[in-house]
């Protein structure tokens, strides 16, 4: 895969910041329009048939520029979905993060890895076994992920640093959270590799732990759930993981113990039990690897369809969509279009604040 050049850089960035343009209304961009200069030219007309209320808000190129120059200052460095040394296994998400920030050593993103993630109240003896399998996996080759967090996600870093860690951010390359792990981070963006989807200085809110999350498992090979509650973050993780084709393993724990119940579920759903380093690699070796990078790809138009045709079915697939999230191919059928139609105005339904796009190729109303 040949790298973007400067210009086309700049605007995957612009496009990647655009409000309302996740992953999943990136990629359809990318591929309705060849290119993210090209799709950046067009979000206006799209937003706008769509039915947007205000303007939309796209990054200029000084703001953007403004990032790279915020993230060069720390010492980071932006890799995009584009570049031939995006990590492989981000790369084969469908669809995958549009771009990253790292900090330390992003070779070590294409190193086998395993995510161990859980409570971040979690009990003295969960943090001992977490911190010893992070301590075990290093040794047997294994790059250990995890998310900063207080509890078992903290201990997992600690007992890899020697051997190898990455920890991902929901906020900015910068933005330590807890403040208490400002020691931590430091030893793992020297040692390790810190790991951010979000822009330099930004501050993480709640929402933005979920697609923390995506890119905990997206990273990994099999994820580790040492501690979790029946609603946890942990336990998004690990359905993630398994909705992304990763190995889901699970520490069992007593059931007088809140902590447990999550595990226990999981393992009662199908995970692997984990009592050690050994039942990890094992899981391993049944492991089929990532699928081949791929450049993207352009699609086709979608039919052309007239101003009234296309507000008519812009309206009729808003009215089909509810907080439940359904499949495009379902939205196909029941709109009775033609597929490409249907993707295209649900994109820019989306651009308008009407729908929201998920990954595994879900819709739901905004």
């Amino acid at each position: 895969m040949q790298g973007p050049s400067d210009a086309e850089r700049l605007a995957w960035l612009r496009l990647a910041r655009t409000d309302g343009v996740g992953p999943v209304t990136f990629a359809e961009l990318l591929n309705r329009f060849g290119s993210a200069r090209a799709a950046v030219e067009a979000l206006p007309d799209l937003a706008r048939r769509a039915g947007r209320a205000g303007p939309m808000r796209i990054p200029s190129p000084a703001e953007a520029e403004g990032e790279l120059a915020a993230g060069e200052r720390l010492g980071a460095r932006l890799i995009c979905a584009c570049e031939p040394d995006f990590p492989q296994a981000l790369a084969a998400l469908d669809p995958p993060p549009p771009l990253i920030w790292t900090l330390g050593q992003p070779e070590l993103l294409d190193r086998p890895t395993v995510a161990i993630v859980g409570a971040r109240v979690a009990s003295a003896a969960g943090q001992r076994f977490a911190r010893g399998l992070a301590a075990e996996l290093g040794n047997a080759g294994q790059i250990v992920v995890s998310g900063l967090a207080r509890g078992i996600d903290g201990a997992a870093h600690e007992g890899a640093l020697e051997t190898g860690t990455v920890a991902v951010l929901g906020g900015g390359i910068d933005d330590v959270y807890p403040p208490e792990h400002r020691k931590l981070y430091e030893a793992i963006a020297q040692a390790g590799c810190v790991v951010s989807e979000s822009p330099p200085g930004y501050t993480a809110q709640a929402r933005d732990f979920p697609r923390r999350n995506r890119i905990i498992s997206g990273l990994s090979r099999a994820v580790v759930v040492v501690e979790a509650e029946l609603r946890s973050g942990s336990l998004i993780t690990a359905r993630l993981a398994a909705e992304q084709g990763r190995e889901v393993l699970a520490v069992p724990g007593s059931p007088l113990d809140p902590r447990a119940k999550g595990t226990n579920d999981l393992i009662r759903q199908g995970a692997a039990l984990c009592e050690g380093a050994g039942d990890v690699l094992r899981a391993l070796e049944t492991f089929g690897g990532f699928r081949a990078r791929e450049a993207p790809h352009y699609r086709a138009p979608p039919p052309c369809l007239s101003e009234a045709e296309g507000a008519a079915l812009r309206d009729r697939l808003a009215a089909l969509l509810s907080p439940t999230p359904v499949s495009r191919d379902e939205l196909v059928r029941a709109a009775a279009a033609p597929a490409p139609a249907v993707f295209a105005a649900l994109v820019e339904l989306s651009l308008a604040g009407r729908a929201e796009l998920l990954p595994g190729g879900m819709v739901v109303a905004a």
